[in-house]
Parts: structure tokens; C-alpha cells; sequence
């Protein structure tokens, strides 16, 4: 799918958190989308409805970034374009807890994707969070698949191992490296991949694009990782936004694990 990708070229607007936005516009570009930045309450719901694709990612979450994130989203849902949810650190404050949630009254997402910790305080269960990252005691493609049915859409969790879930099709992907974990942006950008290969797929079905988009992330984690392990961490970030670049349909469907629990 990463040659659809590059035939079609998406518009992905990003509302997305300060910290990252450099790093998801650069592996946007990668893979071949056309990444567009902007949280302006003037123009996100028309931009919402040009784009291929919606991003809403919590990361530096603020009162106007909320009602950017609540404007966009439901032009974007009025208009069909498709909308990622990437709820970071939910579970870890009230104030953002409550927030996300009453984001998803207002804004019906295609695909939310945490980690197991995100995903679990969405919807209830216990979680344990530390800053940004979070634990769930369930394994990811029981709690993708529960999720699923909690929240009425396709729920990825990402972790060791990541697993999407539609409530009744279900995926694990063993793809990726724990090197993704050590450089700030990787779990933000992977959510607008994943909204690139929706947008670029969706005859194919959400599942299966965002399936595939998330093993050919984690192929291209695997393959920096192979090329920067001797330098360390910031090598491997720039290798790994390489790896993106360079990544074709052939290696990519070759050295995916994608497997039906």
C-alpha cells in the first residue's frame, strides 16, 4: 500500500501536539503524503474538509487547541474525511481525561490509537500511566478488540506487539523496535501513517490499510535500527525517517507480520 501512498499523495492536516510537529510534517513527506499544520480556528474546518485526512493528537493539549480539534473534526465528519484520534495521556489528568472524552461526543473518529494504558483509561479499565506512557494488565488485541465495541470504532493499540481491532476483525502486528520508544514523535507520527494509508486505501477497508500501515512503520523501525544500532539514538531517528523513505511495496509486504490471533 505504500505505492498507493505515493501514487495519491494525501493531504493529511495535522492538529497535533507542539512538540512533534516538525517530525510528523518529515515523515509525512516520507512516505509520500502532503502534511498541512494548523490549528487556526479560522481555517481548520475548511481545511478539515479539503484534506484527505484528519489528525487530532492530545500531546500539549490546551483549551483553543480543543475547540480547533472539535471544530475540525466535525467539519471533517460532516465532509467523510477520515479522522485518527490519538488521545495522548489520557488517563494521566483529569482535566485531559475529561477532555478526550467529550471530544468523542462531539467527533466520531475512524481509528483511535494509543497504548495499552491510553486505550484502557478511554474506556474504564484500569491502566497505569507515566507521563505519556501507559500500561494496560490486558494483552493489545483484547483490549483493541473490547475497545472497539466500548467506543464504536477501530481502536489500535500499540505496544511490544500492536493490534487493531474493528470488534469482529482483529490483527496483531509483529512488526517494530523498542528503539520507536526512545525518540520523542515516533507513537504521534505513526498515527497520520496510519491516516495516510486509510486515506490512500480505504476501498481496501480501514482495518486492513491501518493493519498495513503499521507494519510497514515497524518494518522501517527494524530496518533503521539495523543501520544505526553502532551510533545510537539519533542516528536511528534519522535512519529511521530514511527507512520511510526509501520503503517499497516489495519489502514492505515481504518482511510484514501480520497475523489473525
Amino acid at each position: 500500500m505504500i505505492d498507493d501512498v505515493r501514487k495519491k499523495n494525501p493531504l493529511i492536516h495535522c492538529i497535533t501536539n507542539e512538540v512533534v510537529t516538525n517530525f510528523t510534517a518529515n515523515g509525512l513527506l516520507a512516505v509520500g503524503a502532503a502534511p498541512v499544520m494548523t490549528g487556526n480556528h479560522e481555517e481548520v474546518e475548511e481545511m478539515a474538509q479539503i484534506a484527505d485526512g484528519l489528525l487530532l493528537n492530545t500531546g500539549t493539549l490546551t483549551p483553543y487547541q480543543y475547540e480547533a480539534m472539535r471544530l475540525a473534526g466535525r467539519a471533517a465528519n460532516e465532509s467523510g474525511t477520515p479522522v485518527v484520534l490519538d488521545p495522548v495521556a489520557v488517563g494521566a489528568t483529569s482535566y485531559r481525561t475529561r477532555v478526550v472524552k467529550d471530544l468523542l461526543q462531539e467527533v466520531t473518529p475512524d481509528v483511535i490509537r494509543g497504548n495499552g494504558g491510553e486505550i484502557a483509561a478511554l474506556i474504564g479499565m484500569h491502566s497505569q500511566m507515566h507521563g505519556v506512557e501507559g500500561q494496560s494488565d490486558q494483552a493489545a488485541e483484547t483490549l483493541a478488540k473490547e475497545a472497539a465495541k466500548v467506543l464504536g470504532t477501530t481502536v489500535c493499540v500499540t505496544g511490544e506487539v500492536d493490534a487493531i481491532s474493528d470488534g469482529t476483525r482483529t490483527y496483531q502486528i509483529k512488526n517494530g523496535h523498542e528503539w520507536l520508544a526512545r525518540v520523542v514523535g515516533t507513537g504521534c507520527l505513526l498515527g497520520a501513517v496510519i491516516l495516510a494509508y486509510i486515506a490512500s486505501g480505504q476501498e481496501k477497508g480501514i482495518v486492513q490499510a491501518s493493519a498495513a500501515g503499521l507494519a510497514q512503520y515497524g518494518v522501517a523501525s527494524e530496518e533503521a535500527f539495523a543501520r544505526a544500532k553502532e551510533d545510537g539514538v539519533g542516528t536511528f531517528q534519522q535512519r529511521f525517517l530514511d527507512a520511510l523513505s526509501f520503503m517499497n511495496s516489495t519489502d514492505g509486504e515481504r518482511k510484514s507480520h501480520i497475523v489473525e490471533p
